[in-house]
This record gives structure tokens, C-alpha cells and sequence, in this order.
């Protein structure tokens, strides 16, 4: 299936690793010069590096200076980005009655304004065009919460809320905006903390059965495992492509079914 994204250029937050560093590498083979970011100055270009054509911009987008200095490098780099990919975002350990409002703000502005951030600099360009792609990375606590982290939460749900106001505010420019919402993915971080766990309570040293400890405890889902980084890009560079010109708005789980509500 030819995606068609060819000449195209995206811009991926938080790509110099983890599942954003995945999603960037695949729309980088599918033909996408894609521009990596990071946070901290050196690491978008460090992984760049790896990749043909792409290039690497850093900036804190958790403030409007940082993603003021994002946007001013990577149109330096480009005269156009046709594809946006909110992948950045964080948490922390949190609890409603120990959580701060400092602790509040800070999420929420790291997993929603960072996104908004991007948005009002980049959509512009792709009103010119006619063209463009918007695409968020979501949870499925923006559909089933959790009572810890309320405030890591309750900026999650704000962010796919942000979707279909977008879309709506897009209408008829040939720009799309959804919302990609994983389950647990298998990330090298969630691996490790899993390991050291399955070694406190004996369910094994093979990630096969670490992994269905996982799902029985914690992740109950009809797939019996928890997703993959390739599969959660899979997704956001069908989204990102023609093929998915008419889908907008939504906010789509890949959870293997964890979430038991059509």
C-alpha cells in the first residue's frame, strides 16, 4: 500500500527516544523528512544522525521560549511541516490528596500546552498548503483513569478533548487532527521496571512470562500482551497519510481491546 508520503516533511516532539523515536523512524521509511526534537540541546541530533534527511531541533516546549525556539529552528530547517506529531508528554508520581497545584500546572503544561504550543505555530503553514496532519499521543486513562496520578490524567483527557475542537476549528483547510491512545507499550523503561518486579515476586525470568503476569495483573486484554512501539507507529503513519483522509477527530485506542465499551 502506497501511503503516499513522499515529500512530506514531519516534526516529531520528544523523538530522541522511547515510542517517539520509533514513530519518527517510521514515517522516515515511509519517505518523511522528518525533524527529530528534544528537550535538551544535542539529543534530537544525535539520533538524527541515524537517519537519512532527517535533521534534530531542541527547545523546552514546556514553556513558550523553549517551543518559540523549537519552531524557529525547524522552519530554518524546512519551509514547510505537513505532518505534526504531539508525541512529547510526562508524568509523575501524584495523588489527590498529596498532588500540588505546582505539580498540576506542571503536567499540564508539559502534556497539553506543549502541544497547543506547537499547534498555533505550525498550522498556519498547513492552512497555505491546504494539507495537513495533526496527531496526538493520547492514553487510554483518557477513557479509563486511574485514582493515582489525577493530575497526569485529567491533562491527558484535556489533550483529547483538544481533538475534535481542533477538527472542528479545521474544518474544510484539508488538515486532520486525532488522537492515538495506547495501552501499556513495551518500552524499554516499562520492561526494566517489570523485571526488577518479576524478580521481587518469582514469576520468571523470560519476558513471555513476565509478560503474562503483566496482562492478568495489571493490563487484562483479549490480545493476552501488551502492544509494541512499531504497532503504536504503525498507526500514527496510516494517520498521517492519504489513506486516512477521512478520519478526524477521533480519538483511537490501541489497547487490544483493554477498554470494554464501544
Amino acid at each position: 500500500m502506497d501511503l503516499e508520503l513522499n515529500n512530506k516533511t514531519a516534526l516529531v516532539t520528544g523523538s530522541n527516544r522511547g515510542t517517539g523515536e520509533i514513530i519518527a523512524q517510521a514515517l522516515a521509511r515511509e519517505g518523511v523528512s522528518v525533524i527529530f526534537h528534544s528537550n535538551d540541546e544535542g539529543a534530537s541530533s544525535d539520533v538524527a544522525a541515524t537517519v537519512d534527511g532527517a535533521c534534530g531541533v531542541w527547545g523546552d516546549i514546556s514553556n513558550d521560549q523553549g517551543a518559540q525556539q523549537v519552531l524557529t529552528q525547524a522552519f530554518a530547517a524546512t519551509d514547510h511541516i505537513d505532518i505534526l506529531v504531539n508525541n512529547y508528554g510526562t508524568t509523575s508520581r501524584g495523588s489527590w490528596d498529596k498532588s500540588t497545584t505546582e505539580e498540576w500546572l506542571d503536567i499540564y503544561q508539559k502534556n497539553v500546552l506543549s502541544a497547543t504550543r506547537m499547534i498555533q505555530g505550525i498550522v498556519p503553514g498547513m492552512k497555505e498548503k491546504g494539507w495537513g496532519r495533526i496527531i496526538q499521543l493520547g492514553t487510554i486513562g483518557s477513557h479509563q483513569p486511574n485514582a493515582v496520578m489525577p493530575h497526569y490524567y485529567s491533562a491527558k483527557g484535556a489533550l483529547a478533548t483538544m481533538g475534535p475542537s481542533l477538527a472542528k476549528e479545521l474544518s474544510h483547510t484539508g488538515i486532520t487532527v486525532n488522537t492515538v491512545s495506547p495501552g501499556l507499550i513495551r518500552t524499554p523503561e516499562l520492561e526494566a521496571g517489570f523485571r526488577k518486579r518479576a524478580t521481587r515476586e518469582n514469576w520468571g525470568d523470560s519476558w513471555q512470562e513476565i509478560e503474562a503476569k503483566i496482562v492478568e495483573l495489571n493490563f487484562p486484554n483479549p490480545c493476552g500482551r501488551i502492544a509494541e512501539r512499531e504497532e503504536v507507529a504503525d498507526l500514527v503513519v496510516f494517520l498521517a497519510s492519504h489513506r486516512a483522509a477521512f478520519v478526524n477527530g477521533q480519538n483511537i485506542r490501541i489497547d487490544g481491546g483493554a477498554v470494554n465499551y464501544v
